[in-house]
């Protein structure tokens, strides 16, 4: 695709645009999906916003990821087909995926191609977040479409199955039977040595086990399976123990750990809410125990946390295993605490409103770009480019908050880069990573896949409408 490139100002970083006939003026009053006025921007997204208009101007139609681009009469991106039928697409190409071992390969290979085979040059797997969130995911597909096709529970399964028997650390050490952050395609089980991506080899995430056991739990509470309550007690308790008091320089678990040791590499790890999400729900359950260091974890939170967002940002670094650098902050952390506070409102927060949008502030602040004139987010400092993961998740969010609060603006913006993301599925269901790539097949399939499904659903759920 014939792509430019424009540095905006107000440090908002680079903007990638195509050559489009997306007015955003329009975009930004469309009535059907939510107005975006003009008074109501925060400054530096107007200002990316309107050097898109600047740059767009009135150029000739386009392509977007892996269809030509549909208009409506204003200049809107609408969908390439519907958002409903799209997800269907790309669910059914998933549950032709081959098996093996007992589990359809992209259970265990972060790496695939379009053909479903494992992409040579690239062996590393990350089973805790890419099976965490295909849990979330497939759960949530399987309410969405009527709890109708048992397939769509067994793939659930079969991720819970994965993280249980195969990607736990040994029964030993300060992190036991812990799961695991990263490892290798196709090991069944993970070796000890089997940290990879930027993890060594003896090392796990905390924040990635208490991923990991959320969606346990909630696999727990769909099939009344006790092995999976089982592995999220597992990884609650290892990380109570674990648990130090959180400071203005360092967070309540450092973002890796050697599991033997408990030696801890990076100070801060940004991601605690799925932690947080762990501790409540088995709270729920009647597990007391964790009441405790649940409300140590919530103090630094509201206490520290959030009002870094107003300094640095430095205590929102560090999500992403291919990532150590340790000024790197990501869209990923805030914007999922945020959801959460939307979703528990008082209940977790009384101040929910303020506080979720100031972490989508701080997003669109420092990762909000422009690319084929549709606002999308970028993933981190070190790697501003929307994956498909990212750029769902901001969608997802915006349109919970927009739901929750009336925000127009918000509301706007989640349609259009959620519109704009479904581009990268192709006619058969074979979705792309990354749309601001143009035409593709696979990838990672956490991007193209797990942590994007559960995002448009969730938006879905809050605007059914978007959905036909």
């Amino acid at each position: 695709m014939n792509r430019d490139f424009l540095l905006a100002s107000g440090g908002t970083g680079l903007v990638c645009w195509a050559r489009t006939p997306t007015r955003i003026m329009h975009y930004a009053a469309h009535p059907s999906q939510g107005l975006l006025p003009h008074q109501g921007f925060r400054h530096s997204l107007q200002r990316t916003l309107l050097l898109g208009l600047l740059a767009v101007g009135t150029a000739s139609a386009q392509t977007i990821g892996n269809h030509h681009a549909v208009y409506d009469a204003r200049g809107v991106l609408q969908p390439w087909t519907s958002w409903r039928d799209a997800l269907g697409r790309e669910v059914n190409w998933y549950l032709q995926c081959p098996v093996e071992h007992g589990y359809p390969r992209f259970v265990f290979t972060t790496f695939m191609d379009g053909r479903y085979q494992p992409i040579a040059q690239r062996p590393s797997f990350i089973p805790a977040t890419q099976d965490g969130l295909g849990i979330l995911s497939y759960l949530k597909y399987h309410a969405f479409t009527g709890r109708k096709d048992d397939r769509v529970l067994q793939v659930a399964r079969a991720m819970g199955d994965y993280l249980v028997k195969e990607a736990v650390t040994p029964d030993a050490g300060r992190y036991p039977r812990f799961t695991r952050s990263t490892g290798a395609r196709a090991r069944f089980p993970q070796p000890p040595d089997c940290g990879s991506q930027d993890d060594q080899p003896y090392e796990v995430e905390p924040d990635k086990g208490g991923l990991a056991g959320y969606a346990l739990v909630l696999l727990y509470e769909e099939t009344r399976d006790e092995v999976y309550l089982r592995q999220a007690l597992q990884n609650a308790r290892v990380l109570a123990t674990n648990q130090v008091a959180g400071t203005a320089t360092r967070s309540p678990w450092p973002f890796r750990v050697d599991y033997r040791t408990g030696a801890g590499r990076g100070d801060v790890s940004g991601n605690m809410s799925f932690n947080l999400r762990l501790y409540d729900k088995l709270i729920e359950h009647g597990y007391t125990e964790f009441r405790p260091p649940r409300a140590q974890l919530w103090a630094w939170i509201k206490d520290v946390q959030l009002p870094n967002l107003a300094h640095d940002g430095l205590l929102w670094v560090n999500f992403f295993e291919d990532h150590s650098e340790p000024t790197d902050r990501t869209a990923w952390a805030p914007l999922n605490l945020a959801r959460y506070l939307i979703e528990q409102r008082d209940a977790l927060d009384p101040d929910w409103q303020r506080d979720a949008q100031a972490l989508i502030e701080f997003v669109n602040r420092n990762f909000v770009h422009l690319c084929n004139g549709i606002a999308s987010c970028g993933e981190q400092d070190f790697d501003q480019h929307p994956w498909g993961g990212i750029a769902t998740t901001y969608g997802a969010v915006l349109a919970l908050y927009a739901r929750a609060t009336g925000s127009l603006e918000y509301k706007g913006l989640a349609y259009q880069t959620l519109t704009w993301s479904l581009y990268g599925i192709n006619d058969d269901g074979c979705p792309y990573d990354g749309v601001w790539k143009g035409a593709g097949r696979g990838g990672w399939q956490e991007d193209a896949h797990t942590d994007k499904l559960h995002n448009v659903l969730d938006a879905l759920a809050a605007f059914p409408e978007w959905g036909e």
